[in-house]
């Protein structure tokens, strides 16, 4: 199912996007250069009146910066200008194009879902990735026991999609598997672990849990870079003894977070929870935070409830926040990771109003997929239609 994602935006992001278009940069093809430094005003005008860095507001990164650097990329930090301004003009492409397929067909239908309508081209950052440490601007390799696990998931959803005209026409998604007409006897089975993809990817909706995380209204939590459809904001709410921060992600798939400040130490191991357990304190003018204690439900490229993340967030400028967050999971990657973010400040006055966030695939999408479904199956029961288990 297509999540509908929308996003709000401010005339600030707007003259921000096209202040970066003349950030100096190195601009011959062999090199490329970092945004020269501004001045930062001095800690003193940045604090809560009870004398902590005031790091509240509304903020989020107005700049397109892939997570992983591309091949392409390197041996290259940073875009010179001409290869920012090619990618803006190539993206705009890709979103303006027609998505439409041969008219009166399954895929004319879905493409009624133009990207041009639902998201907005952002301008191309200044880094070409948003990991900076390791060096090469890319994730570190598996570990063996992650191998095997992603091995295993993926021969689950091989099998569950066997009988299937996708993989008779060998399509993208059958890579690795094979056509057998016999529907996978695996079909009764529970998937490895927690399943928190795509049910199609599956080919089974026996319950909510054979939906994407998504489709149930669950976001993917922490670490959170934004989202293709409309990035994310976040707003930061601090008093003399916590710190909250409110997270609007996708298409209003709001959560919350609450940072514990009091030095206590985390949960007990037997309690997890969705977005982790948040434990900050002051390191000079950068909040710190320590997040563990995540649920073996939600899933961060492999990685469940041994994820261990460690967030710095330090107010660079009166509208500037830069947020660099360090990413562990001893069993899933070979090494540590870091990704750092520059965040703009937005109005509060053009944000001055709220909706609550709403997830209408959840409330509407997801009850009527299963009742959908159901519909099928009885439908093959009578020898009326085809069997959903053949379908996909």
């Amino acid at each position: 199912m297509r999540g509908r994602f929308s996003r709000s935006i401010t005339t600030g992001a707007i003259v921000v996007a096209g202040v970066g278009a003349v950030i100096s940069m190195c601009i011959t093809t062999a090199c490329a250069q970092a945004p020269v430094a501004s001045a930062i005003p001095a800690a003193s005008t940045l604090k809560t009146p009870w004398g902590e860095p005031d790091l509240q507001g509304i903020w989020t990164d107005e700049f397109d910066t892939p997570l992983q650097r591309s091949a392409k990329y390197e041996n290259q930090e940073f875009f010179t200008q001409a290869q920012r301004a090619e990618l803006d003009k190539e993206r705009t492409a890709v979103l303006e194009r027609d998505q439409r397929g041969e008219r009166g067909t399954e895929a004319d239908v879905a493409g009624a879902y133009s990207f041009a309508v639902f998201l907005s081209t952002k301008h191309a950052g200044a880094r070409t990735s948003l990991i900076v440490d390791p060096p090469n601007g890319r994730i570190p390799p598996l570990t063996p026991e992650a191998q095997k696990a992603a091995a295993a998931d993926r021969e689950f959803h091989l099998a569950l999609l066997q009988s299937t005209q996708t993989c008779k026409n060998k399509g993208v998604v059958c890579s690795g598997g094979k056509y057998d007409p016999t529907s996978s006897p695996r079909r009764v089975e529970p998937p490895p672990r927690y399943n928190t993809i795509d049910f199609g990817s599956i080919n089974r909706l026996d319950g909510p849990e054979d939906g994407a995380l998504a489709d149930r209204c669950l976001t993917g939590g922490l670490p959170e870079f934004g989202t293709p459809f409309g990035g994310s904001f976040r707003r930061i709410v601090q008093t003399p003894s916590g710190i909250s921060m409110f997270y609007d992600v996708g298409q209003g798939q709001g959560w919350q977070r609450n940072i514990v400040m009091n030095g206590s130490p985390h949960l007990p191991l037997n309690i997890r929870q969705w977005y982790g357990d948040s434990r900050g304190h002051w390191e000079g003018n950068t909040l710190v935070i320590d997040v563990t204690n995540f649920s073996p439900k939600t899933d961060y490229y492999g990685s469940r409830e041994n994820l261990h993340v460690v967030e710095r967030w330090t107010r660079t400028g009166p509208t500037s926040l830069e947020y660099v967050v360090t990413i562990e999971d001893p069993t899933v990657w070979t090494r540590p990771w870091s990704v750092k973010q520059d965040f703009t400040r937005q109005s509060d006055q053009e944000n001055r109003v709220y909706y609550e966030p709403r997830c209408v695939e959840g409330n509407y999408g997801l009850p009527g997929m299963l009742h959908g479904r159901r519909m099928q199956e009885r439908a093959v029961a009578e020898g009326r239609g085809p069997d959903p288990a053949t379908t996909r």
